[in-house]
């Protein structure tokens, strides 16, 4: 049996809260971006991936990286939004196994639309924050993010 000093461990409790907090969020938000726009929220986070990369493409395995995916997860992604018509395979020219995923033109439409929406569910969730306080949370991310 784990000693109760570890079980109730300061850090722990921290850890419990960053996932719950994000679960919540993610339940929320992704909710809301489902019902406006049709748009799962895990396909937004590729599209604006891609939109915010070089040429809007991503190789597959970079993209997994991002979204923290297996090469086959993001390939089976891939392969749904897609369908959808929001992105498409496109070969490397000097490797024949490397593979990028691009957003289309659809895929722009549809993110647009997706981020307006998600903007305005942002600003309510924080609106009880402050501009001090959203910079000091950017900045704590941050650094949590660096460690990893």
């Amino acid at each position: 049996m784990p000693s109760s000093d570890l079980i109730d461990h300061p850090l722990v409790a921290t850890y419990g809260r960053l996932v719950e907090t994000r679960s919540h969020l993610e339940r929320r938000l992704g909710a809301a971006m489902r019902t406006e726009v049709g748009l799962p929220h895990l396909w937004f986070e590729v599209l604006i991936r891609l939109a915010r990369s070089e040429r809007g493409q991503l190789t597959m395995s970079a993209l997994a990286d991002q979204i923290v995916l297996t090469t086959g997860g993001v390939t089976r992604l891939i392969d749904r939004i897609q369908a959808a018509g929001y992105v498409e395979r496109c070969p490397c020219v000097t490797d024949r196994r490397i593979a990028y995923a691009a957003i289309t033109d659809a895929g722009y439409d549809v993110l647009a639309r997706a981020a307006a929406g998600h903007v305005r569910n942002l600003r309510a969730t924080f609106a009880r924050f402050s501009e001090d306080d959203l910079a000091t949370l950017d900045h704590l991310l941050d650094r949590l993010r660096s460690t990893t």
